[in-house]
């Protein structure tokens, strides 16, 4: 059991679950934006998904029930995805109370979401925004989007291993960089290990 919960091990499934997302030109936008303190939006919305994973996995072994792990993954990685620096642009209204329509019009535009990402997005901000999530996925994540908020907010380093992959993988994939004598090591998959 331990052995799965490792950074390597829950990076690896964080990026197979939403490597349409991370690896979009608009999603690698978020870098740009701050969330908490010194965190991006993009370090922020990956801690997020890092932990709605972990969560999740947790809850599977404990409840005997199989969550949709690919919808809270994309979700958790969309539940921020507003593309402004809320600390500068004030023209959204309260921000925490706009930013969840915001992502979720974003979102729906760039990627093709289910109803459990929608509500994820959507509800995430539960209970400043008093509609309750409807999946058990959605909790999940505004669970893990309040703990990483949390450890960010204190400037606690939670997920710099996993953040960093994401940027490697996304980095070799567009070519920024080569592994080895420019030759990329395949996985199963037939694409660069993360």
């Amino acid at each position: 059991m331990g052995d799965f919960y490792t950074d390597y091990r829950i990076t690896k499934e964080l990026y197979s679950l939403g490597k349409d997302i991370i690896l979009s030109e608009e999603y690698q936008r978020l870098k740009t934006y701050t969330q908490h303190g010194t965190t991006s939006v993009f370090e922020h919305s990956v801690s997020v998904a890092k932990y709605s994973l972990i969560f999740a996995l947790s809850l599977e072994m404990r409840l005997g029930k199989k969550l949709d792990k690919k919808s809270i993954v994309r979700g958790a990685l969309l539940h921020d995805y507003f593309l402004y620096d809320w600390h500068v642009d004030h023209s959204h209204g309260l921000h925490g109370f706009t930013h969840p329509k915001t992502a979720l019009i974003n979102a729906d535009r760039d990627f093709e979401l289910n109803d459990i990402e929608r509500d994820i997005i959507k509800k995430h901000m539960f209970p400043l925004i008093p509609v309750p999530p409807v999946h058990l996925e959605s909790a999940i994540v505004c669970m893990a989007d309040k703990w990483c908020a949390t450890c960010e907010t204190f400037k606690m380093d939670i997920s710099s291993y996993t953040v960093y992959r994401l940027n490697l993988r996304y980095d070799i994939s567009h070519g920024l960089i080569k592994i080895g004598n420019n030759i990329d090591m395949p996985d199963t998959a037939g694409e660069t290990q993360i």
